[in-house]
């Protein structure tokens, strides 16, 4: 079993910069990858970015340049800077864990990111 908690979020101006943070506990040997999710009101749940345990990252193209993942294996921590915020980029941001199955994922609770004009 994974628990993820998830902070950083809150209200940002366009062009601001906001750093998300998800802290994982509990089995986590069995990871193999985290990253995040986003999801606006009446909207679809969409990727954001990932990175494995060997590092390997991949963006969503309407991130990329903006957003940078990154972890620390010794705090079991993910964290997503998100630079040059757009008011399109408000949504509840999920950190998400990828386990040994399709069946051993994980969810965060989500954190508000809301990016003012």
């Amino acid at each position: 079993q994974v628990q993820l908690v998830e902070s950083g979020g809150g209200l940002v101006q366009a062009g601001g910069s906001l750093r998300l943070s998800c802290a994982a506990s509990g089995s986590v040997f069995s990871i193999n990858a985290m990253g995040w999710y986003r999801q606006a009101p009446g909207k679809q749940r969409e990727l954001v970015a990932y990175i494995t345990n060997g590092g390997t990252t991949n963006y969503a193209d309407f991130v990329k340049g903006r957003f940078t993942i990154s972890r620390d294996n010794a705090k079991n921590t993910v964290y997503l800077q998100m630079n040059s915020l757009k008011p399109e980029d408000t949504a509840v941001y999920y950190c998400k864990a990828w386990g040994r199955t399709p069946r051993d994922n994980y969810w965060g609770q989500g954190t508000q990111v809301t990016v003012s004009s």
